[in-house]
């Protein structure tokens, strides 16, 4: 390999993780041109097309994805390397890849990154939300963060914020139109909020514990003329009055104490484990990960637990 090349690999490194050339140059702090040519070039020099590009999208050809898998190993011992020199003086620096649930980011995370921006200034933190689980060795992520129900059985995974409660609600003027519902089966006569999943496209079926073993979990089938990928957006729907809604407690906690929803059947909502911050490996664990796993465990009252 001639080492001149190296920049045009971290280069297509970044546009094949970003999908797009231009995300990429902000990430590198050149312009989308040149990112853009350098990538050619390399294209050129390889003698193989390593993206098929429109003027939408830039995806990875057969032998892109073949290639990157390759180099992505290498490209990722260099910046440990670079990272491990500033760490010998305890120095948490780099880059650190996290890739999170949206509400794990809005309740967890979203209002802490000032200060922790302040706290450690060398550190680059890059959140990529969406609601699958991601491949982190693959993806090139240091840790993600996820409910504990949804983790993989051999990830290395560190509790954050505790239990977690769900909670269904509707507004008072919902409530003008329809009786409140006693059970679970009553839902069936209600207008209910409904969630799909970015990532798989799939609805949420809403869960409940049943009465007198919370242990039974089991879930209810929910009809509704509205249906989003948000839960902001399906916060607010709720709060007009267009159906009833099924999220974690925390995250309309407002709402509810000041009146603007109203919880019922709270008799059948369950308590379940929380968010974990979880990673591929224990070995090694660089200190700017380190750091933010106590930072959030701090914020969110959490003694520091040992990892499991």
């Amino acid at each position: 390999m001639d080492p001149a090349q190296l920049p045009a690999l971290m280069a297509f490194a970044a546009v094949a993780r970003h999908g797009s050339f231009t995300r990429a140059a902000g990430e590198s702090g050149v312009s989308a041109s040149a990112l853009s040519q350098s990538v050619r070039t390399l294209e050129t020099q390889l003698k193989v097309r390593l993206f098929n590009r429109t003027t939408r999208r830039v995806a990875l050809t057969e032998a892109g994805m073949q290639f990157l898998e390759r180099v992505r190993p290498a490209l990722a011992a260099l910046e440990s390397a670079f990272d491990a020199l500033d760490e010998t003086r305890d120095h948490p620096a780099g880059t650190l890849r996290i890739n999170l649930a949206r509400v794990a980011s809005e309740l967890l995370v979203a209002p802490h990154l000032g200060e922790f921006a302040r706290l450690y200034p060398h550190i680059s933190l890059e959140m990529s939300l969406d609601d699958g689980l991601a491949d982190l060795v693959g993806e090139g992520f240091d840790a993600g963060i996820r409910l504990g129900e949804r983790l993989a059985q051999d990830m290395v995974a560190i509790p954050l914020g505790g239990e977690i409660r769900i909670v269904v609600a509707g507004s008072p003027a919902y409530f003008e139109r329809y009786p409140q519902p006693q059970t679970p089966d009553d839902l069936s006569a209600h207008d209910c909020l409904r969630y799909r999943f970015s990532t798989s496209g799939g609805i949420y079926r809403w869960e409940f514990a049943a009465q007198g073993d919370p242990s039974r979990v089991f879930e209810a089938d929910t009809h509704g003329s509205f249906v989003t990928n948000d839960l902001r957006t399906m916060v607010r729907a709720a709060e007009q009055g267009v159906g009833l809604l099924h999220v974690m407690e925390d995250f309309v906690r407002e709402q509810l104490a000041d009146g603007r929803l109203v919880p019922v059947l709270d008799a059948w909502c369950p308590r379940f484990a929380g968010f974990y911050l979880y990673t591929a490996s224990r070995a090694q664990m660089p200190l700017k990960l380190r750091v933010l796993i106590d930072f959030l465990q701090g914020k969110l009252n959490r003694p520091a637990a040992p990892i499991r």
